[in-house]
């Protein structure tokens, strides 16, 4: 039997309602549909025989309908304009990130800043910045290994020359000075908050990238904002995303450590995303 491809986008759709709303169903079937056929929303009158859709497009939406994220599905994701190779030991790319990054862009026009990427993932943040700002020297480490060979693997992609370092920065510090920026987005959920996470969230992505202690869960501002203050020059600038129920602790943190010109930040949502400050 023919569909046109909106019918046979929202037939797909539809068997997705359990796990997502019906916009981000459609959404995510139109990116499995592009990805594999070739075909987006503007080929509305396409039409398809379903006996001839490829056994792949089947594979791939069963493993959807288990709410596995696309992302993991299809290997990548897109951030800031490109497509960056994603996998089970890295975080997806997110737009809340990719506002980090553009707030880091539109404050520091200068040409040859030294920049830091504290748990880099998949290098979304450090190759970014490498080919948006003029002509900086990026680093950027992660605590795992799988990690920095995915981070590798798109700065090679995009063809963006960063150095990435293996290196846990709770228990090391890297042998990097004069920065003029350092940038994180760190582990920031406390593990109470576990239990009302999104379940392809919390099945799927790293843990070891998204949970802190509750006992402790400034635990990485703190720490990096320490080794900050060593890393940074004077009149260097510090960079965090954080989470959104913790921004008035982490500037309290930042003052006490003595940053100035602290400021928070909301995200398009108007939640509080961001924070920076100015090392002292």
């Amino acid at each position: 039997m023919a569909l046109t491809y909106q019918e046979f986008s929202q037939k797909l759709a539809s068997e997705l309602r359990p796990l997502y709303s019906p916009e981000e169903s459609q959404v995510l079937i139109e990116w499995l549909l592009e990805h594999h056929l070739g075909l987006r929303r503007v080929d509305v009158f396409h039409f398809m025989e379903e006996k001839d859709i490829p056994e792949s497009i089947w594979k791939d939406f069963e493993r959807l309908k288990t709410g596995e994220p696309i992302q993991y599905i299809l290997g990548h994701g897109p951030f800031y304009g490109r497509e960056f190779l994603v996998n089970q030991h890295t975080l997806i790319p997110r737009n809340e990130t990719e506002e980090l990054v553009h707030l880091i862009l539109k404050e520091n026009p200068q040409p040859g800043l030294r920049v830091l990427d504290i748990g880099t993932g998949t290098g979304c943040i450090p190759i970014t910045l490498k080919l948006e700002l003029k002509s900086p020297e990026v680093f950027a480490l992660d605590v795992s290994k799988e990690a920095i060979e995915v981070a590798r693997q798109n700065a090679q992609k995009h063809h963006a020359d960063v150095e990435f370092i293996l290196l846990d920065i709770l228990t090391d510090t890297p042998t990097l000075f004069e920065l003029d920026i350092l940038v994180s987005n760190p582990p920031y959920v406390p593990e109470e908050e576990k239990e009302s996470m999104h379940r392809n969230v919390l099945d799927h992505e790293p843990h070891l990238a998204l949970f802190v202690p509750d006992r402790d869960p400034l635990l990485f501002y703190r720490v990096i904002a320490q080794k900050g203050k060593r890393l940074l020059k004077t009149s260097g600038k510090i960079y965090f995303e954080i989470f959104e129920h913790r921004g008035s602790e982490v500037c309290d943190l930042l003052k006490t450590m003595g940053y100035s010109r602290i400021k928070l930040h909301q995200d398009l949502n108007g939640k509080d995303r961001m924070v920076s400050a100015i090392n002292e």
